[in-house]
């Protein structure tokens, strides 16, 4: 892993539909930031992945806090999303 927050924090077109992540994975800044919110500490949320370094957990919350309108936003834009779905499911289950 290298250290730097360039490699730390990446995003990629074919990865995660270009979502913020951190490098080497398939973990999205907005999972971490949602787990930390939600009152997991830096520790826990790396005991949650096998693959991560609690270094890299620190990087991603360090980028959330400096960064944490764009990732706030990003959350909401994925709850409304999931809302929307999950209405047009239900409708889907109901005519069924």
């Amino acid at each position: 892993m290298r250290n730097d927050i360039n490699y730390i924090i990446v995003n990629s077109k074919d990865v995660l539909g270009g979502c913020l992540r951190i490098g080497g994975t398939r973990i999205s800044v907005r999972t971490i930031a949602i787990l930390y919110k939600s009152g997991y500490s830096p520790e826990e949320i790396a005991d949650q992945f096998e693959q991560l370094k609690l270094a890299q957990v620190f990087a991603t919350l360090v980028y959330y806090h400096a960064n944490q309108a764009e990732i706030e936003s990003d959350i909401e834009k994925e709850e409304t999303e999931y809302d929307k779905l999950e209405k047009k499911l239900l409708q889907v289950q109901k005519s069924a």
